[in-house]
């Protein structure tokens, strides 16, 4: 049985998010915060939180405004974009776990779009390293091949018509990546058709932001990551100047010829095999 809190952290504009406190039953060597790929609830997460609670870290998940617990009914209407996810939503989680004394020592680990999102966040200074999972730039030309057909349509056809038309982003009924808010896919869409994604888009202001990292990052990439290729790992990792990066390259040949993907990481399947054998070395670090 999972143990852990469930509770609403209320945003500085005033929006209760939802977020999980996984309390080991030991003394905690440290605290993990889970940070979100784009529309994935938290609940995706439950099983690595609940490995880490047992590693005897302290675990916080949570979800983005509009996403997972965090959704209350319809997102017609809901203003947010990717600044509102980082700098408000992200922003209140670190601040909720500063004032619980969580914070020492703080590991940030970000799948996807979370470990790009890290510098936008005002308080991020309180985390002492990053660990990113298949974090990549997302410019869909550097997209893996399989997925430059779908990506095409998806940002000349399916977003411009969908976004007008419903209000918000109906992905669960197109069956890609999810329903998200307006302000977020029309901004995500924007940063996939830059070949410098986001820095590209929001100029030097965010671009000075990504420079100004200083935490050290591990990023675990895959060979067979079906949307981010090495391009693009290599490209948003290149964003953090400041930082002393270590990017790792994973393939099936880790996992005895198990697929990873995109997703996989996350699976129990893979505690032994990826959780053990190379994420618990860069927590203990």
């Amino acid at each position: 049985m999972s143990l852990f809190e469930q509770c609403a952290i209320k945003t500085e504009d005033d929006f209760p998010l939802v977020a999980r406190f996984f309390e080991p039953e030991q003394a905690a060597v440290g605290t993990i915060v889970i940070a979100p790929a784009m529309g994935v609830g938290q609940k995706f997460y439950q099983d690595f939180a609940e490995w880490l609670q047992g590693q005897n870290y302290r675990v916080v998940t949570f979800d983005y405004r509009g996403i997972g617990f965090s959704r209350y009914g319809s997102l017609r209407g809901l203003k947010a974009d990717i600044f509102t996810w980082a700098q408000k939503d992200c922003g209140a989680v670190l601040a909720e776990i500063k004032r619980r004394g969580y914070e020492d020592p703080l590991t940030w680990i970000g799948h996807s779009l979370g470990g790009q999102i890290l510098p936008l966040v005002p308080n991020h200074e309180m985390v002492r390293k990053m660990v990113t999972v298949a974090t990549g730039s997302g410019y869909w030309r550097e997209n893996s091949p399989s997925l430059k057909r779908m990506v095409w349509w998806l940002w000349y056809f399916l977003v411009p018509l969908s976004l007008p038309l419903f209000g918000y982003f109906p992905g669960k009924r197109f069956r890609k990546v999810g329903d998200l808010p307006k302000g977020v896919m029309a901004q995500w869409r924007r940063w996939c058709m830059n070949r410098e994604y986001s820095v590209g888009v929001e100029g030097d202001a965010v671009r000075d932001l990504y420079a100004s990292v200083q935490q050290p990052i591990t990023s675990l990439s895959f060979e067979d990551d079906q949307y981010m290729s090495l391009r693009n790992t290599e490209s948003i990792h290149s964003f953090y100047r400041g930082s002393d990066l270590c990017l790792k390259r994973l393939s099936p040949k880790d996992t005895d010829g198990q697929a990873i993907g995109h997703f996989g990481f996350f699976r129990a399947k893979f505690k032994e095999s990826l959780w053990r054998a190379h994420l618990l070395p860069e927590l203990q670090v």
